[in-house]
């Protein structure tokens, strides 16, 4: 079989085994430590926090931290202050045009944004942490457990978290430097995975313990979960190919230049960017109309958290392509490109270098990130399509949104990788035909 001779040749590639290896052992750590409870913490009072992480905002930073959040585990914070810290960045450099010219010093540049994206970071951590404790309070009292409060305790706890998350970000550092794929990327992947299996499992009892279809009924899910999944695919990898010449130049005897090259625009540039933005957003409301009220339900209360309802989801997709616009508005820059191919003297033929290059570049973005923006929006809302068919809710989160897209982009991104190093070596790749095109560029999950 093709697929045994292909891992044959994975395992005879030392520097590939090697690096399979050493992932697996950092993803077993991480694994290990998101089952590690706060000292002090009774695990058996834990089933309230565990509901509350099953929707809305807190749903995401349980499923990023693969189940930690709602174990409160030492990693509960998991990876998402650093992701929170590199968005902030991001934005910072496109505002500070100090921060824009360390970006164009390249290597030591990079070096000195992510030392401040780890200090960033720790400054989140410590005030994420404690609001995490105060949440962990109030959930163990109402369901009668014991929350053992006092400074020293909040004290520790809140270096114990901080210094979890850290420890995440150091694992996913490694991976990246010594395993195979994007490490930050890949811890998150396997966050999401950690829940399949249980999601899967209870699903498949689901239906066939009960008259809602039974095996058939699954295997139809099944079927439905790999269009959707192969939709994903195409949204991820779908660019439109600017085709660029650059001027032939005579230095000496030889010729530089003259070749065509192409400059690929993604049509869904901002990733799952504008999902978590407007998750987020919609969190914010509930928040503040749940404190004025005491936490009633009222009309617009229920309309806002009713994931499956009609409203929900009209506003979060009308949500999620607006910052589509938006995010890809301040991430690429038609100016810049315009500018970079009239100093390597490159052009778009047809188009004129400079200004109407610039309004070329930006017509086409304009033209592929609305059908972008919208599959992305339906991507976005298909789990609850997904819940209104019968679908459990655990496993319709497979079904689309953050976890689909990340999932997608981490595999694809980890298979191109993989298939590089046999490349290299005169191997076959790991497809029959065609090499996997994965993203250009590494997965922005953040």
């Amino acid at each position: 079989m093709r697929f045994v001779e292909t891992v044959k040749n994975i395992w005879k590639i030392e520097d590939l085994r090697h690096k399979i290896l050493i992932t697996i052992a950092y993803v077993v750590i991480y694994r290990l430590g998101s089952f590690v409870v706060i000292p002090g913490i009774n695990p058996h009072d834990l089933t309230s926090l565990q509901s509350q992480a099953s929707e809305g905002l807190l749903a995401l930073l349980d499923m990023f931290s693969g189940g930690a959040f709602a174990n409160a585990s030492i990693f509960a914070l998991g990876i998402m202050p650093y992701i929170s810290a590199s968005i902030v960045m991001q934005l910072a450099a496109i505002i500070i045009p100090s921060m824009q010219k360390m970006q164009r010093e390249g290597e030591s540049g990079r070096r000195k944004i992510n030392q401040w994206t780890r200090y960033l970071t720790v400054l989140i951590l410590l005030l994420q942490a404690p609001a995490y404790l105060m949440n962990l309070s109030v959930q163990l009292r109402q369901a009668g457990g014991v929350f053992p409060g006092g400074f020293w305790f909040s004290l520790y706890a809140t270096i114990l978290l901080a210094a979890g998350s850290m420890f995440v970000l150091w694992l996913g550092e490694r991976i990246t430097d010594k395993g195979i794929g994007n490490g930050i990327s890949f811890i998150i992947l396997i966050g999401i995975i950690a829940r399949l299996p249980h999601a899967l499992v209870a699903e498949f009892t689901l239906r066939v313990s009960s008259s809602a279809g039974g095996l058939v009924a699954f295997l139809a899910e099944i079927v439905f979960l790999l269009f959707v999944s192969a939709g994903a695919i195409l949204l991820v990898q779908g660019t439109r190919r600017v085709p660029v010449q650059y001027a032939k130049r005579v230095i000496g005897n030889k010729q530089f230049g003259g070749a065509r090259q192409y400059i690929p625009l993604k049509v869904n540039a901002a990733n799952v960017m504008p999902i978590i933005f407007a998750q987020a957003i919609m969190f914010i409301p509930v928040s503040i109309i749940g404190m004025f009220n005491g936490g009633q339900q009222g009309r617009v209360m229920m309309a806002l958290t009713d994931t499956t309802g009609w409203w929900y989801n009209i506003i979060f997709a009308v949500l999620i392509i607006l910052f589509t616009y938006f995010y890809t508005a301040i991430t690429i820059n038609p100016t810049q490109m315009a500018e970079d191919l009239k100093r390597n003297n490159g052009f778009i033929p047809g188009i004129k270098p400079g200004k109407p290059t610039r309004d070329y570049l930006d017509t086409i973005m304009d033209r592929i990130t609305l059908p972008g923006a919208i599959f992305l929006a339906l991507v976005a809302i298909m789990p609850a399509f997904a819940q209104v068919l019968g679908i459990s809710g655990a496993f319709a989160q497979f079904f689309g949104g953050t976890s689909l897209l990340i999932l997608v982009g981490v595999v694809l991104d980890t298979l191109q990788q993989i298939e590089s190093h046999l490349l290299m070596r005169h191997y076959d790749g790991l497809l029959k035909s065609g090499r996997i095109k994965g993203r250009t560029g590494s997965m922005s999950a953040y």
